[in-house]
């Protein structure tokens, strides 16, 4: 394996990658709150509207981990870079966009270029951090995580309730080409060269597989509950299996496979994946059932909704550098006692249906809860997997939230939709499902730290000392 570069200001270039990951969250659920405004000035369709919304999450969820696997052919900087760039420029048409059709191409541009920038990401801690730094750098990236998907729905509000020029909707997607171009600047100078050597070839055939596995999940999840669950969307869900079969059984027998599942195969990732996929879930899709409630329910702002969020980013943002410095065997049972924190605040909340400052603080645990479950298991996944694999625990890890996000929406904003009683009724029911998700969610990091514990006990001094020099930068 080619030697990396390391980078000369590690800090600078954290930053780069993690404003990088900021942007691309935002964007995530700007539309979210810009939608009323674009159906307003250029009259889509519901359809082409719920495209305009959706579009970007899909294409950026199907190509996460294609996007992984081209940052380690290609090199990780380079294709950061010409993402990052790609993100600016589609970003750009979005705001210019003169008709939906327009705006739907830029969208699904965007997450395209999204898929390319955000697996460099963490894959860029793995390789140049190590030890206490990377649990720090994990921990700041939970923060651009959270962070950035409040800020979305934030700064959507302010941008377009401040119709800036006249422009209505549009400086939700202009403002991030100033912000893209100094980026571009800074990733240039910052960034570490990549390792020279031999390029790795792209298994095009499990790309085209993986892409249409992940199509065929996606698609129904993001415009099935719109669409009432018709019959195409439980035949695509079903399809999506025996594609994914086709694609798994493609990556055991090529040479130069797009993921290795091996990897996923073992039970240290496999449960850690689904305890960071289960409470990531209902983040996203308590961020969408909040809204409905807070606004439709309760009459509140799309301003005070997103508002509210601010305590939970908060709280999330100071368990992710302060987990790093606790004790070891604190950091290890974090995730199980963080998770049965999210659980409590989720019961709670549906029980008793607090509103305003209460609600605030609640919520406030709550970020603190999940913060505490993500940055460990985080690190449990980059130390109990060697470097080489660093793409496919990027591309694994990134896949796993969209598609977590994804159907937690689709499932908990269907039965919030769905449930008989009015707003109240639906936000305690939903409510009281994110708790048992995140009770599921314990059970499986619980598992996880098991797992982590027999491979470490089963493994030998040399297979040890094998693993501990293969994460040395």
């Amino acid at each position: 394996m080619p030697s990396i570069t390391g980078p000369r200001r590690p800090a600078l270039m954290l930053a780069v990658l993690l404003a990088g990951q900021f942007m691309v969250n935002i964007d995530i659920a700007v539309v979210n709150v810009a939608g009323p405004a674009i159906r307003e000035d250029l009259r889509p369709s519901g359809g082409a509207l719920e495209l305009v919304v959706s579009g970007y999450t899909l294409a950026y969820a199907v190509l996460l981990v294609i996007g992984a696997r081209l940052g380690q052919a290609r090199g990780h900087r380079r294709m950061f870079l010409l993402g990052l760039g790609a993100f600016t420029a589609a970003s750009l048409a979005c705001g210019l966009a003169p008709s939906t059709g327009a705006l739907v191409a830029a969208r699904l541009a965007q997450g395209a270029a999204g898929a390319l920038m955000v697996p460099q990401v963490l894959s860029g801690i793995q390789l140049h951090f190590t030890g206490p730094a990377r649990a720090r750098a994990q921990g700041l990236l939970a923060v651009a995580l959270s962070g950035g998907a409040v800020a979305g729905q934030v700064l959507g509000g302010v941008l377009v309730s401040a119709d800036l020029w006249d422009l209505g909707w549009r400086p939700v997607f202009l403002v991030n080409v100033p912000a893209g171009i100094v980026l571009l600047a800074a990733g240039a100078r910052l960034l570490p060269a990549d390792p020279g050597g031999g390029r790795a070839r792209l298994d095009l055939g499990g790309a085209a597989l993986l892409s249409a596995a992940s199509l065929l999940a996606v698609v129904p999840l993001l415009f099935g509950r719109e669409t009432g669950w018709p019959v195409w969307a439980w035949a695509s869900l079903a399809a999506c299996v025996p594609v994914a079969a086709l694609f798994v059984r493609r990556q055991r027998r090529v040479a130069s496979p797009l993921l290795a599942v091996g990897v996923l195969g073992r039970p240290v990732v496999a449960w850690t994946l689904g305890a960071l996929g289960a409470a990531t879930g209902t983040f996203y899709a308590m961020m969408f059932v909040l809204a409905l409630y807070l606004q439709d329910g309760l009459g509140h702002s799309a301003r005070f909704s997103g508002l509210v969020l601010v305590p939970w980013v908060a709280a999330f943002g100071i368990a992710g550098p302060l987990v790093p410095r606790l004790p070891a065997r604190v950091v290890d049972r974090a995730p199980v006692a963080g998770y049965l924190m999210l659980a409590a605040v989720y019961v709670t909340a549906g029980l008793t249906r607090v509103d305003g400052t209460a609600l605030a603080a609640l919520l406030g645990f709550g970020g603190l809860g999940l913060g505490l479950g993500f940055a460990p298991q985080l690190a449990r996944l980059t130390a109990h997997v060697p470097d080489r694999h660093a793409a496919d625990i990027s591309g694994l890890v990134n896949m796993n939230f969209q598609l977590a996000g994804v159907a937690g929406v689709a499932v908990f904003g269907t039965l919030y939709l769905g449930v008989p009683g009015g707003h109240g009724a639906a936000f305690t029911a939903v409510m009281l499902g994110f708790g048992g998700t995140a009770l599921a969610a314990t059970a499986a990091s619980l598992a996880g730290h098991r797992a982590a514990r027999r491979e470490d006990q089963g493994s030998s001094p040399a297979r040890r000392a094998a693993v501990t020099a293969s994460n040395r930068v």
